[in-house]
């Protein structure tokens, strides 16, 4: 039985075993307590090097069921929780980044065609709340150009 790993510390000293405890327990019927294994997960998979960063979270959140998505995309939320490690708060706040940068790249490459290198640049450069103005644009955009600027 894999154990569930639950502390940031944990975590942090094995990546591997915090992503092999989200896959694992990712459809338990705690739903609270899987979302925190995935988080905590999550958090220490981004700071990895780019290629197990990109992987290890690609495993967790397909690992997870429906229900510990949403509470993921719930308890995420700056106003909804504080995590108290400042190793949690760096990781979990550049992997929700990351998230926002490859969904926006996707819904722009899907509704407007290929990205040139320069749009990608623009997009990964971008903060959260730029990514989410992006995000909010492209859905009545009528161009790639009109998704990107900022509304005047």
């Amino acid at each position: 039985m894999v154990p569930e790993i639950l502390d940031a510390v944990d975590a942090e000293m094995d990546p591997e075993l915090a992503v092999l405890s989200a896959m694992a327990h990712g459809h338990d019927a705690d739903v609270a307590k899987a979302a925190r294994i995935a988080a905590l997960a999550q958090g220490v998979s981004s700071g990895l090097d780019d290629d197990r960063s990109k992987l290890y979270l690609d495993l967790v959140i397909n690992s997870v069921s429906e229900a510990v998505r949403k509470e993921l995309a719930k308890t995420m939320l700056p106003f909804k929780y504080e995590y108290q490690s400042d190793f949690a708060k760096h990781y979990v706040a550049e992997g929700l980044t990351q998230g926002r940068v490859a969904l926006i790249t996707r819904l722009l490459a899907a509704r407007f065609g290929s990205l040139s290198d320069a749009v990608r640049g623009k997009i990964a450069a971008s903060t959260i709340e730029e990514l989410d103005a992006i995000g909010d644009r492209l859905l009545t955009a009528a161009s790639l150009q009109e998704a990107l600027a900022p509304k005047s």
